[in-house]
C-alpha cells in the first residue's frame, strides 16, 4: 500500500485562509478548445509527428495525486520535458476555487503515449487562489487571460475564452473516469504555443490574469534527476 500523498497547502487570495488540499482525483484535460475543427487540425497535426490521437474529445487523463505541487523546483527525468499554462479548478469541502497551473510533460514519451507522458512528470500550481463558491456561477470564464514564459522569453499568451468552460468539463468527464468525487483538481487546457513548437526550457512563469487587473502566478524550475 502506497502512502497518502502530502496535501498541497494553498492560500486564499483576500482572505487570508490557508487551504489543505487533499484531492481524490488530479485530472488533467486536454484538447479542450472550443473549435472544434481547430481541436481535430490540431490532433492531426500530432499524429504526424508520432503523438497518439486521444481516446476521447476532450480527452481526461487521470492522474496520482501525489503529482500536484507548489514547489518551486521539480525533479523531471530528461531533457525534453516542456510545461504548459492552465487554469485549474479546485472542489474541495464543498466550494470551487481557481488557479494557476503547468501541466509538465515529457515530450519524447509522448511519442508512445500521451497518458504516461503526463503521468512522468510534476504538476506545478501557484500556491494563491481565489474562491468562487458554492458553484462556477461566479466565474468570468471569458475574460480571464493567460501566459507562460519559458527561460524569460514568451511562450503563450491568449485568452481562455478559446477553452471550454470547466463546468462542461466537469460534467463531460464523469463520462470518461467516472463518478468525480467532492474533492478533485482539474487542469482545465492550454493555449496555442506562440512559437508552435516545443520548448524545453528550464524556468518556467505562469500567470493568469483575472477581470480588475489581478494575476494568479507561479515560477518554477526543472532539474534533472541523477545530475
Amino acid at each position: 500500500m502506497t502512502d497518502r500523498p502530502a496535501p498541497v497547502t494553498v492560500h486564499v487570495a483576500g482572505s487570508g485562509e490557508r487551504l489543505t488540499v487533499v484531492p481524490d482525483k488530479l485530472i488533467v484535460a486536454g484538447y479542450t478548445a472550443r473549435d472544434v475543427a481547430a481541436v481535430e487540425a490540431h490532433i492531426t497535426e500530432l499524429e504526424a509527428i508520432g503523438v497518439p490521437r486521444p481516446p476521447s474529445v476532450p480527452a481526461f487523463y487521470d492522474l496520482d495525486t501525489a503529482l500536484l505541487t507548489t514547489e518551486p523546483v521539480v525533479e523531471v527525468d530528461g531533457a525534453s520535458t516542456s510545461g504548459e499554462v492552465e487554469p485549474v479548478i479546485i472542489r474541495t469541502g464543498g466550494r470551487y476555487f481557481l488557479g494557476v497551473g503547468s501541466d509538465h510533460t515529457d515530450r519524447e514519451l509522448e511519442r508512445t503515449g500521451v497518458a504516461e507522458s503526463k503521468a512522468a512528470c510534476p504538476k506545478p500550481i501557484g500556491n494563491t487562489v481565489v474562491d468562487l463558491g458554492p458553484d462556477l456561477a461566479s466565474l468570468d470564464w471569458d475574460a480571464l487571460v493567460a501566459g507562460c514564459t519559458v527561460d524569460e522569453a514568451p511562450y503563450q499568451h491568449g485568452s481562455v475564452s478559446v477553452l471550454r468552460h470547466p463546468a462542461e468539463l466537469l460534467e463531460q468527464m464523469s463520462d470518461v473516469v467516472g463518478a468525480v468525487p467532492p474533492s478533485v483538481v482539474l487542469f482545465c487546457g492550454t493555449l496555442p504555443l506562440l512559437g508552435g513548437t516545443f520548448v524545453h526550457g528550464t524556468h518556467w512563469q505562469m500567470r493568469l490574469e483575472l477581470p480588475g487587473g489581478e494575476a494568479l502566478t507561479h515560477v518554477y524550475e526543472t532539474k534533472q534527476r541523477n545530475l
